[in-house]
Formats: structure tokens, C-alpha cells, sequence
């Protein structure tokens, strides 16, 4: 007999989770039972100001799942699919996948232009109660086009990579960034961190990293950056030009949704080069966009946010290859010490990626 509840961490309008017993929806055609065997925790789930629009709501979107049961029809489209051999291949249970939270239709003028985030469907359709469960259902729009069976080579701690890789390899597309570019990442946490690692696989030739949190920059330089910079000790423009010949970043990655964070973007960014704002600001926060400079020094600023089936695919095929990313993992908890990992994470001292292991008390 199929589960009919699950126990889920909900988040509250303040701050506030707790793990309780959540009803799950009866499975229909298309549709996937999940039991969720890996999580991670997206530092962008520790915003308060984003969650509390939102709650309450269960967490979790970098979920690792095994098939427990399959609607009648469940099975991926034949638009990039990751199946082996001609034709699709039905889902089955017992197959490990990757879930991505929201699913594009992949028919609209939006998912033809590969805009899939703006797809009405992407923004309607999710995991149902979320990634922080025991058991999931993921929608038919999701199974269609973007639930991607992981290899026996992948384990679980890696696998909960995809997504949060995914937002990456998106953001490093969209900076254009080429092999020979001086790359400067802002905020080196899991996320910074992985934009380090993208830029040199595609062979940035110099990749400088700042943060204020020791720890952080102390990982920076383990995991590849050429120059970790300390924002306390002095002006960041001031070290990123030092560094560089007075030429400054060809490309620059923003992590952080705060306008202080950008503003220093603009100081360090070369002329000819990019800024990438990877998370937003609140609604009532306007960074004042200094148009004359950037007019005459041809300077593009760029959003990116979140990923689509195209860019889960490609994540999935750069963690299979073995880009390296297992000690990026610094934490392990169970569901009932979710609270706990959460605080960790909103911390932002040493944590980088914590994972939570929903089958476990």
C-alpha cells in the first residue's frame, strides 16, 4: 500500500521549522511516488525575506529520490532525454533519479526560445510536499521533462549537486566567460564555491574569490582560487586591480542579493567585461546603476536565475565525468536535526554544502 502522509520539514513565517506529518496527494497517471533518500540545503532557503512570502511551506529542491511507484504513462519526454538506447524508456520502480523542483512544458514560445524559467508551467508546477520529505510526488510536467536517472557511479552527496550545479552552469553560460578570462567570484559559499570550480574547468586563466569570513577564503584557496581577498582588510577594487595590472575582471559573479555586493562588482569589473547578479535584492532595494561608466567601458550586466532541464542535464554530465566536488560537502544531518542545519547554513561561517537525509531520525 502506498503512503498516504509523509513527515516534512515546514518552514514558518518568522524563521521558524518544524518536522510534522504532511498528507500526500493520491498518485495519477504520469506521475512519480518518490522516497527521498539525499537533500541539500540551498543557501537561498535561509533568506528570510523570500520564505516568509511564501509559508508556510515544505523545504527542500535538491532532492535525490528512489522510485517507490509510477502513474500509469510516467516516463520522460523524448526532448533530451538521458535514456540509454533509441526510444524512451518508461520510469520504474527502484530507479534512482534527480528531481528538479519545477518542470518546463518545453511546447510554449518561451521553452522554444530555451527561456525556460519563464515558462508558466516552470513557475506553476513543483515537488509535492518538497525536497525535505521522506516521500515526494513529482508532478507529470516534472517526470516529462526533467526527472534524470543518476548512474551507479554517482552517490547521493554528489548527486545533490545537480541542481544547485545546474543554477551555475546556467549563470557561467550567460557570462560568456571564456577560456583565458579573469574571473572575480563575490561570497564564497557552496554557491561561490562552485562557480570557482566551473569557471576553471572551462579555463579561466585567473580566479579570484572574496569574502569576509575567514574560513571561506581559507576554502577558496584550497579548492583553486589564485587570490582569496579579504573585503575587511581593505577595498576590494583596490586588491582585484593589484592583481591584475590595474585591468580588472573580465567577468564577475555576484552572489550575494545585496547592492554593496554589486557596487564593488562595478569597481572591479574590466573594461569590456561582465557582471553576473546570480541572487536578487528585496523588492524595495535598487542598486543605482552607474550607466555613464558602464556606457563607455561596454559593460554588461546580466542576470541569472535558476536552471533548466537543459542545464540540469549538462550539471548531471560534469558530475558523472568527476568534476570535483565531494569536498564541498561539510556537513550531514537527519530530518529531525533539520532546524540545527538550517541555523548552520544562515550562519555562514563554515559551512559550505549541508545535506539532510530525510529517511533518517
Amino acid at each position: 500500500m502506498l503512503p498516504t502522509s509523509t513527515r516534512a520539514a515546514v518552514y514558518e513565517r518568522g524563521g521558524g521549522i518544524a518536522v510534522r506529518d504532511v498528507d500526500l496527494s493520491p498518485l495519477t497517471a504520469g506521475e512519480l511516488l518518490v522516497r527521498v533518500t539525499a537533500c541539500g540545503i540551498c543557501p537561498g532557503e535561509v533568506m528570510g525575506w523570500y520564505n516568509d512570502r511564501k509559508a508556510p511551506f515544505v523545504l527542500g529542491h535538491e532532492p535525490v529520490a528512489v522510485i517507490e511507484a509510477c502513474g500509469e504513462g510516467a516516463a520522460p519526454s523524448t526532448n533530451g532525454s538521458t535514456n540509454h538506447g533509441n526510444g524512451v524508456v518508461p520510469f520504474a520502480a527502484g530507479e534512482r533519479v534527480f528531481v528538479h523542483h519545477h518542470a518546463p512544458c518545453m511546447t510554449c514560445r518561451r521553452c522554444k526560445r530555451k527561456d525556460y524559467v519563464q515558462c508558466e508551467t516552470w513557475r506553476s508546477s513543483r515537488l509535492r510536499p518538497g525536497g525535505m520529505a521522506q516521500y515526494a510526488i513529482v508532478p507529470a510536467e516534472s517526470v516529462r521533462a526533467d526527472v534524470l536517472r543518476i548512474p551507479d557511479s554517482l552517490d547521493d552527496d554528489l548527486a545533490t549537486m545537480v541542481e544547485p550545479l545546474a543554477t551555475v552552469v546556467k549563470s557561467i553560460r550567460r557570462s560568456g566567460l571564456r577560456a583565458g578570462d579573469r574571473v572575480l567570484v563575490i561570497g564564497l559559499g557552496v554557491m561561490g564555491m562552485l562557480h570557482v570550480a566551473l569557471a576553471r574547468f572551462r579555463g579561466a586563466e585567473l580566479i579570484m574569490g572574496a569574502d569576509r569570513v575567514h574560513a571561506r577564503l581559507d576554502a577558496a584557496r584550497d579548492h583553486g582560487v589564485h587570490h582569496a581577498f579579504d573585503i575587511e582588510s581593505a577595498p576590494l577594487h583596490e586588491q582585484v586591480m593589484a592583481a591584475t595590472d590595474g585591468e580588472g575582471a573580465d567577468v564577475v559573479i555576484v552572489g550575494p542579493g545585496s547592492v554593496e555586493a554589486m557596487r564593488a562588482a562595478a569597481l572591479c569589473v574590466a573594461p569590456g567585461g561582465k557582471i553576473v547578479l546570480f541572487t536578487p535584492t528585496q523588492a524595495t532595494e535598487y542598486w543605482p546603476l552607474p550607466v555613464h561608466d558602464f556606457y563607455f567601458k561596454d559593460i554588461s550586466v546580466i542576470m541569472s536565475y535558476s536552471a533548466g532541464p537543459n542545464d540540469t542535464r549538462e550539471a548531471l554530465e560534469l558530475l558523472a565525468d568527476g568534476l570535483p566536488l565531494r569536498s564541498l560537502v561539510t556537513h550531514r544531518f537527519g530530518l529531525d536535526d533539520i532546524a540545527q542545519a538550517y541555523r548552520l547554513v544562515a550562519a555562514g561561517t563554515d559551512a559550505l554544502k549541508v545535506i539532510v537525509y530525510p529517511g533518517r531520525v
